[in-house]
């Protein structure tokens, strides 16, 4: 009596070979899985925040996080800006549409930043231990 060959039945079409290959790779997938040894996007208690800049505004204005927060700076205006700090910490380069920029912060403090190409534009991150 021949043995059936699962991997065939659960993918048709597939060559013995290949579905058993297909079949040890979801059963490694689902163990991992299972056992929560797959890779997680999950960044340990790092703490992330947005501010996004439309119509030549910083959306908020000013933004309160905590010590070791990234931010993101989203550009959903139809003309390029940068984000710059006063302290010249950071500076992104020129953010076209749908762009954005990150920076961690990790010491406590204020911190102004402008677009550099449109310096009426100002912001601030306030940040707390």
């Amino acid at each position: 009596m021949q043995r059936p060959n699962f991997a065939s039945i659960l993918v048709p079409g597939l060559a013995p070979p290949l579905g058993r290959l297909w079949l040890s790779a979801a059963a490694a997938l689902l163990a991992g899985v299972l056992t929560g040894a797959v890779a997680s996007h999950a960044v340990g208690n790092s703490q992330e925040a947005s501010a996004t800049i439309d119509n030549f505004t910083f959306a908020p204005a000013e933004l309160t996080v905590k010590a070791g927060t990234t931010v993101t700076w989203h550009n959903e205006d139809d003309i390029p800006h940068t984000v710059a700090s006063s302290s010249r910490l950071f500076k992104s380069k020129a953010l076209d549409t749908d762009d954005s920029f990150s920076f961690t912060f990790t010491a406590p403090g204020t911190y102004e930043y402008f677009c550099s190409l449109h310096p009426r534009m100002t912001g601030s991150v306030v940040v707390e231990p």
